[in-house]
């Protein structure tokens, strides 16, 4: 059986140095080839389930969101073991259930889905962008970018800080948009133009100072309040926020009573200004 890397390397989607240099950096973290390359910003979360479904034939889903799930199937896990564990019920049949999940060798996840269920289980890869939206529709009832709400864009590389954002919002009648990096958050900025933008300080690919400079680069984002979270809760760290153009400054951890506050004074005052 062939290796994940080289079957990226094959499909062009990464060089051989790249695949050195994510080996190396494997080694010394113990991560999965995967997360490592993800972490690194050179390949994205639709190439990385491609690949993983070609190199250990599992199947692979996408835009399932669409798709109508029984309330009967989506009993058969918890909303808050979907949301902490990232997996969403696709389809019950006979002993199986078939289950939307971005890591299929989570043993320990897929052995608890097993036993909270009662079925054996089939994971099918998706994305985690898909299944954030899955569980933000059919478990919290979030109908996604509803007109009269107001959207707020989370980016965010941690699942659980994401997600905890996200619920907290999404019970407060918000709309809710998931990125996992400072690049694939400026495209949502951009094309969903979002009330606000909570971005968290270190990831992959683009920074959140990189982030919020590219957004005050282009008319369409320049006037989006955007809130800089991140674990550096120091003065300091507030003061180079707040003058570097960062609208408000939520430390880490997070609380969700402090989001929800920081949110809606957030967009009171945005609002404000535009009268």
């Amino acid at each position: 059986m062939k290796h994940l890397g080289d079957i990226l390397v094959e499909a062009e989607i990464i060089s051989n140095n790249t695949l050195e240099k994510a080996l190396i950096r494997q080694k010394a973290s113990k991560q999965r080839l995967g997360e490592v390359l993800a972490e690194m910003g050179v390949i994205s979360e639709e190439e990385l389930a491609e690949a993983l479904g070609t190199q250990f034939n599992f199947k692979t889903i996408k835009n399932f969101i669409d798709h109508s799930f029984s309330q009967d199937l989506l009993d058969l896990l918890p909303s808050d073991f979907a949301m902490k564990k990232l997996v969403f019920p696709l389809k019950q049949k006979d002993n199986m259930l078939a289950v939307a999940i971005t890591d299929p060798f989570d043993m320990e996840t897929m052995e608890m889905l097993s036993r909270i269920s009662g079925f054996q289980i089939i994971p099918v890869i998706s994305t985690r962008r898909e299944i954030l939206d899955a569980i933000s529709k059919f478990y919290l009832k979030s109908s996604g970018r509803v007109d009269g709400k107001d959207t707020i864009l989370v980016v965010e590389d941690s699942t659980p800080v994401a997600t905890v954002i996200q619920v907290a919002l999404v019970k407060e009648g918000y709309s809710v948009i998931i990125a996992a990096d400072g690049l694939e958050g400026l495209k949502q900025a951009i094309t969903e133009r979002p009330q606000l933008i909570i971005t968290d300080l270190t990831m992959p690919r683009m920074d959140g100072f990189g982030l919020l400079r590219a957004l005050k680069g282009n008319p369409m984002t320049s006037e989006i309040p955007v809130i800089m979270l991140t674990a550096k809760a120091s003065s300091a760290e507030e003061q180079k926020a707040l003058e570097f153009g960062f609208f408000d400054f939520i430390p880490k951890p997070v609380q969700p009573v402090r989001v929800v506050s920081r949110v809606k004074r957030a967009l009171e005052l945005s609002k404000k200004y535009k009268q």
